[in-house]
């Protein structure tokens, strides 16, 4: 299987050229790295190419690397029914440059880069609508980067009183940052408060 999987990957790397810039085989998969410019070109090769035939449109999801120039991968996963293959496409993207829209390829990927944009903010050029789908109206920032806070930005409840939903800044009922995440079996080196009534 892997043989057959580093041939393909092969395969479309020659016939694609300067747009796939690898290929790998791991976990009994093909992943393909291509350039984000020429996303739709590398879409359609594997949708139409008869050695390839990838026809059925998964996911497309994101990995956040704040460390790296391109802190964005933007994965997309398609299926070949015809023959019982599974690829994976990765590109590198950065929080200003525009990836092409692959709607034109797969209409599919509609709700996929609205999902990608919300949660990590990658843009997509020629994306007919392209605005959050997971986050509230005026939601600040995307939840799915590293550097998004923990707690987030603000909480929502209920207000009675003024019979609407209010929107508030986040208050920690207890002290976060000095929690210290020690394992409750193996105990603290400290006394916590009330072990001192503790029969020894």
């Amino acid at each position: 299987m892997a043989e057959n999987l580093t041939a393909l990957g092969e395969h479309i790397a020659a016939k694609l050229g300067s747009a796939v810039t690898g290929h790998a085989v791991s976990f009994g998969e093909l992943t393909i790295h291509a350039e984000a410019a020429e996303i739709n070109t590398v879409l359609t090769f594997l949708r139409d190419d008869p050695e390839c035939r990838f026809v059925c449109f998964i996911d497309i999801c994101g990995a956040d690397y704040p460390a790296r120039e391109k802190r964005f991968d933007v994965v997309y996963h398609l299926l070949s029914p015809y023959k019982n293959h599974r690829v994976r496409v990765k590109i590198q993207a950065d929080e200003d440059t525009q990836v092409p829209s692959a709607i034109p390829v797969f209409p599919a990927a509609n709700w996929y880069e609205r999902e990608t944009f919300d949660l990590y903010g990658v843009l997509f050029s020629n994306h007919p609508d392209l605005r959050r789908i997971l986050t509230d109206y005026g939601f600040s920032g995307h939840p799915l980067r590293k550097d998004f806070p923990l707690t987030g930005h603000v909480e929502v409840r209920y207000d009675d009183e003024a019979k609407r939903v209010v929107y508030e800044p986040v208050k920690l009922v207890q002290e976060f940052r000095s929690f210290d995440y020690l394992s409750p079996w193996e105990g603290t080196t400290y006394i916590l408060p009330g072990d001192e009534k503790a029969k020894s």
